[in-house]
């Protein structure tokens, strides 16, 4: 179960819906959907880009549309550790047309990768530094922070890996790193260290340790604008038969205590499920969490908010497993959850004690993001393969390839990101990619008057 668990994560590494709920459900499927034109925002040199390093969970749109992403340079990466089509990437902004190469960390032909971004525009991700970690013979990878006048190695303990997950508007960064004590088990999702894993809050300069809830590693997942901090700790250093490793709680740290959050009767509590199931780990900023909890037995799992000190199972669609994937900050939460048979699995907002089935467009469907405007984007498998959605307005769920213009050469696969504006982050594929083939690339949906042909034209 724990090389299922790393196996997996390392591959990965408000108005709420107010005047829909009032309207006739008549009247809410009359309204017309939204229409996008797509805007390519483009590599810098090499054949593709890349969404958020932590994904999904993280926002890289700001409100403001600036979008903080990942990019092939033309360099071949001799090592191919970050991409799997083996050029060199960096971290990479995207502001009204105009591409801005972060760069990385000092040394020859180091990746780096964005994981988050803020209102300010400063990024949140990793780097290499140029250095090959004994343990492992992979290369090093720290955790970084680019502000709009340079980029920061936030460092380590002592050992030779970071990551930063996220950052909040007020500077401060929140991650894991490793230190140089000796460990069998760390929190399972991390690249292979060998020493102990622990809980960061970066803060001008200052990398702190969070501790722990009683076990050898933590790792800080989410931070708020009120510099609350969320993430998942071992509580001791004993594997569990039914996983293979310690009992894993979540946690939130403020002002310097560890508050444990329990769990649903397992023992395992993550940003994902213990098969390695998509999910994650997010704190608003009403103090509230959510993330995947397995019931008694470990053998099955459900999406959770923590709330005050109590820790919610919002339950399934009638199957056995669920997973959370954003949580609003007016306690709204989107995910996938298993529908009766445990076969499939649809999107589903919950809301105030209910799970509402947002449908499929085919087969299977999850939700990645909500905004406060109530709209909600993810994907769905149709007979076709996956495309990207908008469920808005009470539904029912849009393919978003129907809501762009005509003629576009490309298949909306995954919505990554929205915004207040109702931007969009989607992931795509031109059609016949091979399998064996990485042909994907992101681009950003802006939406546009419908009554004017002209204002849906694509920007290429």
């Amino acid at each position: 179960m724990k090389t299922k668990i790393l196996r997996n994560t390392l591959l990965r590494l408000g108005v709420i819906f107010a005047l829909a709920a009032t309207l006739p459900v008549q009247l809410a499927a009359q309204q017309k959907p939204s229409r996008y034109r797509i805007v390519e925002i483009g590599t810098l040199g090499g054949p593709t880009n890349y969404p958020s390093v932590n994904r999904p969970g993280y926002q890289i749109i700001s409100n403001s549309g600036i979008v903080a992403f990942s990019a092939d340079t033309s360099t071949p990466d001799p090592l191919c550790f970050f991409n799997p089509d083996c050029f060199v990437s960096h971290a990479t902004l995207w502001r009204d047309g105009v591409l801005t190469d972060l760069g990385a960390l000092p040394g020859a032909d180091n990746s780096s990768a964005s994981g988050a971004i803020n209102a300010r525009g400063w990024v949140a991700g990793q780097s290499e530094n140029g250095e090959i970690d004994p343990a492992s013979g992979l290369p090093e990878v720290r955790a970084a922070l680019w502000t709009k006048k340079e980029i920061i190695d936030l460092g380590t303990f002592g050992g030779n890996w970071s990551l930063a997950t996220t950052l909040n508007n007020l500077g401060q960064v929140v991650g894991f790193a490793s230190n140089a004590i000796p460990d069998a088990f760390t929190v399972g999702i991390f690249p292979p260290s060998t020493t102990q894993i622990r809980a960061f809050l970066w803060q001008k300069g200052v990398l702190r340790d969070l501790g722990t809830l009683g076990g050898p590693d933590a790792a800080a997942l989410y931070i708020n604008q009120h510099g609350m901090v969320a993430g998942i700790s071992y509580t001791d250093s004993t594997p569990n038969e039914t996983t293979g490793i310690p009992t894993l709680h979540g946690f939130i740290w403020h002002n310097g205590r560890m508050v444990d959050l329990g769990t649903l009767g397992g023992t395992f509590v993550g940003p994902f499920g213990p098969d390695g199931s998509e999910g994650s780990f997010v704190l608003n900023d009403r103090g509230q969490v959510i993330g995947i909890s397995t019931l008694a037995g470990d053998q099955t799992y459900h999406p959770f908010l923590w709330d005050n000190g109590t820790m919610k199972d919002l339950g399934t669609l009638g199957g056995d497993n669920g997973t959370a994937l954003w949580l609003t900050d007016t306690g709204e939460v989107v995910g996938q959850a298993d529908l009766p048979g445990s076969q499939h699995h649809h999107a589903f907002l919950w809301r105030n004690g209910v799970m509402t089935d947002l449908g499929t467009l085919g087969t299977n469907s999850t939700a990645v993001m909500m905004n406060s405007r109530g709209q909600i984007v993810g994907r769905s498998r149709t007979p076709s393969g996956l495309h990207a959605f908008l469920w808005e307005k009470g539904g029912p769920m849009v393919d978003l390839n129907t809501l762009i213009p005509s003629g576009s050469n490309l298949i909306l696969e995954e919505a990554e990101n929205i915004n207040e504006r109702g931007e969009i982050l989607v992931w795509t594929q031109p059609p016949g990619c091979p399998d064996d083939h990485v042909c994907g690339r992101l681009v950003l949906l802006v939406p546009c008057d419908a009554s004017n042909a002209s204002a849906c034209e694509n920007d290429h």
